[in-house]
C-alpha cells in the first residue's frame, strides 16, 4: 500500500500552498544535518478524540557556524509507524539526528538507496537515565522501599 505524504495543505483543502510547501520540503531537506523528531497529537474525530502523530524535520546550521536560513518541515499520520519517516526521509542522505524509535532503522541501512543516512544518537535521550540514577533522593527512596518489600 503506497504511502501518502499528508500535508496541512491537504488537511484543510488549500491545494494553492502545495507548491509553497515542496519548495520548504526541498529546503529543509537538502540540508547535511537534519533533525527530526514525531509527536503525538489529539486529533478531532467524530464525535470523540483520536490520536495522531506530526513529524518535524529541521535544519539549523548556525550552530555550526553556517549561514543557511533555519527551517523545518511538518508531515502528518495517523499512526507512528516506520513507514512514515522511511517515505519522508526516500531521497535525504546526510547526518539524522533523532531519538532511537525503531522505525528510522531502515534509514541507516547500508544497502539503502540513494545511499544510507548517517546516525546521529540524540544526547538528550541518552543521558536521561543517568540524570534518574543520580537522583538520590529519588533513588534512595525507591531502594529503602524495595527494602521493606523483602
Amino acid at each position: 500500500m503506497p504511502i501518502r505524504l499528508s500535508t496541512l495543505a491537504d488537511q484543510v483543502g488549500a491545494r494553492r500552498a502545495t507548491p509553497l510547501f515542496r519548495r520548504l520540503e526541498a529546503y529543509a531537506l537538502s540540508a547535511e544535518r537534519l533533525h527530526g523528531d514525531d509527536t503525538a497529537v489529539p486529533v478531532l474525530a467524530r464525535g470523540k478524540t483520536d490520536s495522531g502523530h506530526i513529524w518535524v524535520y529541521a535544519r539549523d546550521d548556525k550552530p555550526f557556524g553556517g549561514p543557511a536560513t533555519p527551517a523545518a518541515v511538518f508531515y502528518y499520520s495517523r499512526d507512528r509507524t516506520g513507514e512514515h519517516p522511511q517515505a519522508h526521509l526516500a531521497n535525504y542522505t546526510g547526518i539524522f539526528q533523532a531519538d532511537a524509535y525503531s522505525g528510522y532503522g531502515k534509514l541507516y541501512e547500508p544497502g539503502r538507496a540513494p545511499r544510507p543516512i548517517l546516525e546521529a544518537g540524540c544526547w538528550v535521550h541518552a543521558r536521561r537515565p543517568f540524570f534518574v540514577m543520580a537522583d538520590l533522593p529519588r533513588t534512595r527512596g525507591a531502594k529503602l522501599k524495595a527494602r521493606g518489600r523483602q
